[in-house]
């Protein structure tokens, strides 16, 4: 397993703080470079394993802060990203969750509705939309 990332400081940070999660090695390098260039701090992690150790040094203080967005591909070894999702609810953790998906049937799509993710994305991901999509996210909705 890869060693555990790390909080980036604030003085350096730009851009919205976000953990990628995506077991397809090419996928995640160019999810991570496209949003890089768009100025967000990417902490990109390779399966679902991963992705819940990460959540799990945030909620215990490991010094990992939250992060603005939480970008996850649904089918990925360890755990789902439906789990991840779940997971970070029932840690009363509010940040939103961007789910792709090349297997997004309409169960799973109301599955990822009632756990509150922002959206789910279809692979291969546009990047223009997935970047529209980080947008909507970091641009808060009236009333919030």
């Amino acid at each position: 397993m890869a060693a555990a990332p790390t909080a980036v400081p604030p003085s350096s940070r730009r851009g919205l703080r976000i953990i990628l999660a995506e077991d397809d090695d090419a996928m995640r390098v160019m999810i991570q470079q496209v949003l890089t260039r768009a100025g967000h701090t990417v902490v990109a992690v390779e399966d679902g394993f991963e992705l819940a150790d990460y959540l799990e040094l945030v909620r215990s203080g490991g010094g990992v802060e939250l992060p603005d967005l939480i970008l996850s591909d649904v089918r990925m070894p360890g755990r789902t990203g439906l789990e991840v999702l779940a997971q970070v609810r029932q840690m009363g953790m509010t940040c939103p969750v961007l789910l792709l998906s090349a297997f997004a049937d309409e169960p799973t799509r109301e599955e990822a509705r009632k756990l509150g993710a922002k959206a789910l994305l279809d692979k291969p991901v546009d990047m223009d939309e997935l970047k529209a999509a980080v947008l909507a996210v970091s641009v808060p909705s009236p009333g919030e």
